[in-house]
């Protein structure tokens, strides 16, 4: 028996016992974890250094290869680190630290997009409003309620999920520190606390998508109706990415904690939540910068402006020798 005062560490699922499938695990993670800092990272400088780009489309791009960046960091690394060095654990305060790192991030996605999706309905709908409807102040204080929203309500599911007595052992079915995994470790009924505010926060998920849904009704509907190919062109360029990203987003993260049990199986459940935590991450900056010609452009000027620097400074280096 075990109770939550005597638990020091925590045991995480391991990916294969086999040496060599450890490795490859590594290496696999290594590479989605490095394509993730590369792509969010060229958004994030590309973003910041074109003025072209400060509107609010952008900026809430921004913010969202920011959550992107740290809740892949907040997992992948330590996943990693225990393959390379053939260890499970994962210590108290390490998982609940990590626990809430991820969930915090999670949560501030999800809510940034749902903001995106409003910009994008403005953007497309009310034209005229936009500079009214998203000025730079009501951007700045909307990303600041997504970031803080997050932030309180990690607080509390945190603190609600390592306050609870934990009887059922050490062993979490997951690669990660995630909260039903904990739950199944509590031996009280104060579980039930927990559950409900998951509860909760899954009805106010759905109350967004909700939202998400009716915005992109009524955008498809005022695109359609836009007489110019051009014009039709363009807003679908910048809907259609994040419309995809929304959907991996979802799609993974609801088929991770809803699907069926008869289906589910211990390999399923590492692939799927792979799915839903560690490829989003690294995909969203190739679905936004395959489908965004502005983009592009502004990475590629930024690209080649410092190979110009470069090639310059080289040259005078050489003349000088």
């Amino acid at each position: 028996m075990f109770n939550s005062s005597s638990i020091t560490q925590f045991l995480l699922l391991a990916f294969s016992d086999t040496r060599e499938l450890q490795l490859l695990h590594f290496c696999l993670f290594l590479g989605i974890y490095l394509a993730a800092l590369l792509g969010n990272g060229l958004i994030i400088t590309t973003i910041a250094c074109d003025h072209h780009l400060h509107t609010p489309m952008y900026f809430f791009l921004l913010n969202l290869s920011l959550l992107d960046l740290g809740s892949i960091s907040s997992i992948v690394p330590k996943s990693m680190a225990n393959s390379l060095w053939n260890t499970r654990a994962i210590s108290y305060l390490g998982c609940a630290a990590q626990l809430f790192l991820f969930f915090s991030l999670i949560t501030a996605e999800y809510c940034l997009l749902t903001i995106m999706a409003y910009d994008r309905y403005v953007a497309i709908c009310k034209p005229l409003h936009y500079g009214t409807l998203l000025g730079s102040r009501a951007c700045v204080h909307m990303a600041a309620a997504a970031w803080g929203t997050a932030f309180l309500y990690a607080v509390v599911h945190t603190a609600n999920t390592f306050l609870l007595p934990l009887c059922q052992g050490n062993v979490l079915d997951q690669f990660f520190c995630e909260i039903p995994q904990i739950l199944k470790l509590s031996c009280s009924h104060s579980y039930l606390r927990e559950v409900g505010l998951l509860v909760v926060s899954a009805c106010l998920a759905f109350g967004c998508f909700v939202f998400i849904l009716v915005s992109y009704v009524q955008i498809f509907r005022a695109v359609l109706r836009i007489p110019s190919e051009q014009g039709r062109h363009k807003a679908f360029s910048t809907c259609l990415p994040h419309l995809a990203v929304v959907s991996l987003f979802l799609s993974t993260g609801i088929f991770a904690h809803l699907k069926p049990p008869s289906i589910s199986s211990p390999s399923l459940d590492l692939v799927v939540s792979v799915l839903y935590s560690v490829v989003p991450p690294a995909v969203n900056s190739l679905i936004y910068s395959l489908r965004n010609q502005e983009l592009k452009d502004a990475l590629w000027k930024l690209i080649t402006g410092h190979y110009s620097v470069a090639i310059n400074c080289l040259s005078s280096s050489a003349k000088q020798l």
